[in-house]
């Protein structure tokens, strides 16, 4: 698939999503929204891709929601909001659910702005990489809305459920410094860096067991929904499939040879 409003690449088995409408501060729009999805699902399927970086070109990482799409929503006929509504958040979910998902490690470069939905974008991500220039608001409340892209889940993960709040009920901006200390982004580097870094880290986490880190990462996305003890159930079944997997066989046997050449 060809894209327009993304720019989407492979590079020893990292690759880049660059969001694409700097003109626009990369505001999430249906089609940009549709194109997003397309190379989630080939970074997902595309075996040969170990793991992911997100960015945006120019000086936004991601403006939020697209504001043609806040117009229709106002124009739109009053018995059909609710659904058209309704149908929109199908698809904001559904690009939402494959990044929190994708089975391979993931990195959001915050190159700038990453305001409403874009905030919620990088939180979707395992880790959080920003500059001197990144920041953060979960505005969503200046337009009389609540975060929508997973913000309200991520965000209590990352600073508290107090934290979060207020993040959340004022849409203050929570700049570069204070963002780290909070704990939403994990390092901050330097602009000319930032996608080296990124691609570096993103390539160092991907480096061992694809199967291990695929059924680590899926149940450590679910630990705060469950008891110590469906944990260990779900460590038991992925333990049951990481044995069978070549990565572990391999590994197993290269210790092996390796301690009998000592003794």
């Amino acid at each position: 698939m060809s894209f327009q409003l993304i720019e989407f690449s492979i590079d020893a088995g990292v690759a880049t999503i660059a969001l694409n409408r700097p003109d626009r501060r990369n505001a999430m729009s249906d089609d940009m929204r549709s194109e997003f999805v397309s190379a989630l699902e080939t970074v997902t399927r595309d075996n040969a891709i170990k793991a992911l970086v997100l960015t945006g070109r120019g000086k936004s990482f991601c403006a939020g929601g697209d504001i043609s799409g806040m117009k229709r929503r106002l124009e739109a006929p009053q018995g059909e909001v609710a659904f058209n509504g309704w149908s929109r958040q199908q698809g904001v979910h559904r690009a939402q659910s494959l990044l929190l998902n994708l089975p391979k490690p993931t990195i959001a470069a915050v190159n700038g702005a990453a305001a409403g939905l874009g905030a919620d974008v990088a939180l979707a991500c395992d880790f959080v990489m920003g500059t001197e220039h990144t920041k953060f608001t979960w505005s969503y409340i200046k337009r009389g809305l609540i975060p929508d892209g997973g913000g309200m889940y991520f965000l209590p993960r990352r600073v508290g459920l107090s934290k979060a709040k207020e993040l959340i009920f004022t849409g203050r901006v929570v700049e570069a410094d204070e963002s780290l200390a909070l704990g939403i982004m994990d390092r901050k580097v330097g602009s000319a860096e930032l996608l080296t870094a990124a691609r570096n880290w993103a390539a160092d986490l991907a480096q061992y067991s694809p199967t291990a880190l695929a059924l680590g990462k899926k149940i450590l996305n679910e630990t705060f929904e469950h008891s110590a003890h469906e944990i260990f159930a779900l460590g038991s079944q992925a333990q049951g499939i990481c044995y069978t997997s070549t990565e572990h066989r391999e590994a197993v046997l290269a210790f092996l040879a390796q301690s009998s050449s000592k003794e």
